[in-house]
C-alpha cells in the first residue's frame, strides 16, 4: 500500500555521492524542518527519466524553489555512483539533489516498488512526485505507467507548489 497524504516519511538511510564515495543520508536529515519537492523514477539513464523527468526539474529548479521548496530531491533505485554520474551528465549539481535508494529500502517502505524483473531491471521505484513538509507527505502523484511523466512532472510540481506555498515567506500554508 502506497504512502498517503498526512503520513510521515519512514526513517530510512539512503546515499548521496560525496567527494570520497557514497555518503549515508537519512530521510530524517532530508525532510525534517524543510519543504521538499521529491520525485522518484524507475532508473538513471533510462529514456523517460533522462529525456523528460529529471531535465524538467533541473529546468524549473529556480521556480520550484521560489514557490517555496527548500530542496528538490531525485530518488531512484540505483547506487550512489550511478546517481552521481547521471546528475553530472544532466547538469543537476546545485539544482537537484541526486539520492540513491540502492536497496529499495525507501521505495518498499513507502509502497512504491515496481517489479521490472521481466525486462531485466529488477525491483525499481514507480514514477512519482511528493511534496513533503517537515517529514509529512502533503501531496503525492503516482504515474499510472512508468513510461509517462505527466502527473509527476516538474510542471505539475511547480503548479502545486505555486498554488500552496508561494507566500511561504510569511507562513507555511499547507496543501
Amino acid at each position: 500500500m502506497a504512502i498517503k497524504v498526512g503520513q510521515k516519511i519512514p526513517s530510512v538511510t539512503l546515499h548521496i555521492l560525496g567527494d570520497k564515495g557514497p555518503e549515508p543520508v537519512t530521510t530524517d536529515e532530508l525532510f525534517a524542518d524543510k519543504l521538499v519537492a521529491l520525485f522518484g523514477l524507475p532508473g538513471a539513464f533510462t529514456p523517460t527519466c533522462s529525456a523528460k523527468h529529471l531535465p524538467g526539474y533541473i529546468e524549473h529548479a529556480k521556480k520550484i524553489r521560489k514557490a517555496g521548496a527548500d530542496d528538490i530531491v531525485c530518488l531512484s533505485v540505483n547506487d550512489a555512483f550511478v546517481m552521481g554520474a547521471w546528475g553530472k551528465q544532466q547538469g543537476a549539481e546545485g539544482k537537484v539533489k541526486m539520492v540513491a535508494d540502492g536497496s529499495a529500502r525507501f521505495t518498499r517502505a513507502v509502497g512504491l516498488e515496481l517489479d521490472l524483473t521481466d525486462i531485466g531491471l529488477g525491483v525499481r521505484c514507480q514514477r512519482f512526485s511528493m511534496i513533503v513538509e517537515d517529514g509529512v507527505v502533503k501531496d503525492i502523484a503516482v504515474e499510472p505507467k512508468p513510461t509517462e511523466a505527466v502527473k509527476s512532472s516538474a510542471e505539475k510540481m511547480l503548479e502545486k507548489m505555486a498554488k500552496a506555498y508561494l507566500d511561504r515567506g510569511t507562513a507555511k500554508t499547507g496543501i
